[in-house]
């Protein structure tokens, strides 16, 4: 060996031995810091107040935090609750103990209050000069809030400050928890990793987690925590994993490296496992094979009892009573924050599912939904006519929850439909272009609008692909192709998107709908998945307002057409193809739809429009609400029984 060599030989062992040393050193001071960092209530040193921040985009990591913050007030033990906006991240140093409570937002990014704290943390810890004991005299925990079905992006920002926290010195007290705002098991994940700070900060144990032992109120953590490993395929689908609500019923997806793995669909496994099931079950649904649903409307229920039919009565001639909700699709590409279900029904972006025949789900919704009319026998106001025509659906709703245009069969379910002579509604979320333009004709077709921008859209509906706002756009597109009837359904949301006027009125030109429905966002009270209160529903006024507006921004292209005030909702008709003579056409002769389909020739949405009744018109004294029907008002001071009026 030459001279060179050796030497060459001699400095590497002694960069090794040192490397090795330093580790030694390191791990060792580590351990006894976390003996000697004693946080029990009843040490004689006075401890110092935590800081509990919490980083949320929609307001559910915040009642987190401000749960915690209760839980710990009640155990005596001193937090200050803290909006990152109002903290300087040079502070973190002094501090002894701080709790994350973080949502993940933005394709793994931080939510807005906390990007400078998780950037400073992150710029910290790659920069030499800053050391790796900046955060040493610091106990820290994390907890984070967010959704499998995004596959690696889930809870990024959490094991993020995790790792930035550790790579700084800070001594984690407890593993990262983890919430699926999805899998209906949110509060309890909390509850118990809670549970656990609770114990650690009194002085306690943690149970074993992971294999990673807990003791004296701390934890022994190396990155080797971070690097566990299992025999698992590492192979992921083209786009990244998708973990639906199934994962809830029974094996959670395998970690590795803190990235959740899913292998790809089979196509042989239920979209609507055991969990999924009882919870839609118990919303009223009725579940048809593995993979769709039937529900029975409130309207339906008025109209069978003389008391009103929703505003697709008003606006286009549905008999509510006679109108069937289904879908072939419970799931869905998006996680809209005014969801009716609170997503208990699962998502993904392509279908991943065992496939029911379109005969079958179509046969099973007719039995199921007239089952369930038929329990409407006896109820005051039901007529043996009435229900009669009940038991015989000649339109179906398919916008009842999830995107039934994922179905791969959903022409050959429109047809079964058709050939029963029951119209079609479909209601699509504007992330299938694809499916749009390659749809049969049906009787109307609908794209959620939900925003007028990216960045609202994004807030609004949380999509799941990343090129939503172009699948979005191009959905536009494909509508404009379409030669029947089209919509727009633009669901206003106080306080999100009612500030649009311009945008919304640049995504006329688009897709050219020959009608836009505007309505009122329904509140469906606030849970884990969405912080909507009542504040965020708009008056019939403000709802009337915007559509005037929007109406005079076209400058004659779309007039106000109808209104049906009971749903708060309101219809654009485009002027030049349905008002005819001074008089609107937004009505449907069903009877005419269904011939054209049967002749197999082609034909446009001015060839089944029928003439709008007056009570419908906007402007109209009965404020879209049928004459022919009896509303019934509620009397309020505990009367025992409403009284009806002719209206």
């Amino acid at each position: 060996m030459s001279a060179t060599s050796s030497l060459r030989a001699r400095l590497a062992f002694v960069a090794l031995l040192s490397a090795t040393t330093f580790y030694c050193i390191h791990k060792y001071r580590r351990l006894k810091r976390l003996k000697n960092l004693s946080l029990n209530p009843s040490s004689t040193s006075k401890p110092a107040r935590g800081k509990i921040f919490f980083i949320s985009q929609t307001g559910t990591a915040k009642a987190l935090a401000e749960r915690l913050h209760e839980l710990c007030a009640s155990n005596e033990i001193a937090f200050d609750l803290i909006d990152p906006r109002s903290y300087e991240p040079e502070d973190l140093p002094k501090e002894t103990l701080v709790i994350f409570i973080t949502s993940t937002w933005d394709g793994g990014k931080p939510p807005k209050n906390g990007e400078f704290l998780v950037n400073w943390l992150g710029e910290s810890a790659e920069d030499f000069r800053v050391g790796s004991l900046l955060l040493s005299d610091c106990k820290f925990g994390v907890f984070g809030v967010g959704s499998r079905a995004y596959g690696e992006s889930y809870n990024a920002v959490a094991k993020e400050l995790s790792s930035r926290m550790i790579g700084l010195g800070g001594l984690e007290m407890i593993p990262v928890g983890e919430g699926d705002v999805d899998d209906g098991e949110l509060d309890k994940a909390f509850q118990e990793w809670c549970d656990g700070v609770i114990r650690v900060l009194k002085g306690g144990s943690v149970q074993e987690t992971n294999g990673v032992s807990h003791q004296n109120g701390a934890v022994e953590n190396d990155l080797e925590y971070y690097d566990s490993t299992d025999d698992e395929d590492e192979d992921n689908d083209e786009d990244g994993g998708i973990v639906d609500l199934e994962d809830i019923a029974g094996k959670a997806p395998s970690k590795r490296n803190g990235i959740v793995k899913v292998t790809k669909g089979d196509g042989k496994k239920e979209m609507v496992t055991p969990v999924i099931r009882a919870s839609l079950t118990k919303q009223g649904y009725k579940i048809i094979g593995s993979h769709s649903g039937v529900k029975i409307c409130r309207w339906t229920k008025s109209q069978l009892r003389g008391r009103g039919g929703c505003y697709k009565h008003s606006f286009y001639g549905i008999e509510s009573h006679r109108c069937m909700e289904t879908t072939p699709s419970l799931a869905c590409a998006n996680k809209c924050v005014f969801c009716w279900r609170h997503h208990t029904n699962p998502v993904g972006k392509s279908w991943q599912w065992k496939m029911d025949e379109p005969s079958v789900i179509v046969k099973g919704a007719l039995d199921l939904h007239t089952k369930m009319i038929k329990q409407m026998k006896g109820v005051p106001g039901v007529t043996a006519e009435k229900l009669q025509e009940g038991l015989n659906p000649r339109h179906c709703a398919l916008s009842l929850v999830g995107e039934p245009i994922m179905y791969p069969e959903i022409n050959a379910l429109v047809d079964e439909l058709h050939g029963r002579r029951i119209s079609t509604f479909l209601v699509t979320n504007a992330q299938f272009p694809e499916k749009i333009l390659m749809m049969k004709p049906i009787t109307q077709l609908y794209v959620s609008v939900d925003a007028a921008t990216k960045e609202s859209l994004k807030a609004i509906d949380r999509p799941l692909f990343a090129d939503f706002w172009e699948r979005f756009i191009d959905s536009l597109k494909a509508l404009h192709e379409k030669q029947q009837r089209t919509v727009y359904r633009l669901t206003l949301v106080k306080g999100w998107n009612t500030e649009e006027l311009d945008a919304y009125f640049n995504l006329f030109s688009i897709g050219k709908p020959d009608f836009i429905e505007i309505k009122g966002v329904t509140y469906c009270g606030t849970s884990a998945t969405s912080k909507l209160t009542m504040e965020n529903v708009p008056w019939h006024a403000d709802v009337k307002a915007f559509s005037e507006a929007l109406s005079s921004k076209s400058k004659g292209e779309y007039e106000v057409a109808c209104e049906h005030a009971h749903s708060c909702c309101v219809l654009l008709g485009r002027t030049e193809k349905f008002k005819v003579n001074g008089k609107w056409f937004t009505w449907i002769d069903y009877e005419k739809f269904h011939d054209l389909v049967a002749s197999g020739e082609p034909f446009t949405s001015s060839d089944y429009m029928a003439q709008t009744p007056s009570w419908a018109v906007y402007g109209a004294e009965e404020g879209g609400f049928d004459p022919e029907q009896l509303r019934f008002k509620k009397e309020r001071h505990h009367h025992p029984k409403p009284q009806a009026v002719l209206a």
